[in-house]
């Protein structure tokens, strides 16, 4: 997996888990915290799937790859997750310690073991979200 770097060129996108410290006085993901109440200490993430092969091939994927989505929906790491549109690909937003556990999640998507579509992965600090927002999911 490998992001842009400065004017377009690419670099690989992994980074160094002891970059990513917990704050003074907070619990870590190691100290058994369930995912939803280590979230406010780990990235929020968008995982982007670009569609290298014919949707004949990832619909042959199709229920594994769901299969995948639910095992991480059911740990807690994907919030929210779809088809782009046009069908070229899909969205995953997710959180994770760090950018290294995602990767690793991410490699084991069946799209992704065989070959069927890149993975783009962008970390962001969330700093703000709607109050209303499983509201504004589910009218969706």
């Amino acid at each position: 997996m490998r992001g842009a770097g400065p004017r377009g060129a690419t670099r690989p996108v992994l980074r160094d888990a002891a970059h990513q410290s917990p704050k003074a006085g907070q619990a870590s993901e190691d100290a058994g915290l369930a995912p939803r109440a280590w979230c406010r200490l780990c990235g929020v993430f968008v995982i982007e799937l670009i569609y290298k092969a014919s949707l004949e091939k990832i619909d042959a994927h199709m229920a594994a790859h769901m299969r995948f989505l639910n095992k991480y929906y059911a740990a807690g790491n994907f919030l929210v997750s779809g088809r782009k549109v046009p069908r070229e690909g899909g969205i995953i937003l997710a959180v994770g310690a760090d950018r290294q556990q995602i990767e690793t999640l991410v490699r084991e998507d069946p799209f992704h073991r065989h070959g069927l579509a890149d993975f783009r992965i962008i970390e962001f600090r969330a700093s703000q979200k709607a109050k209303d927002i499983q509201a504004r999911i589910e009218s969706s």
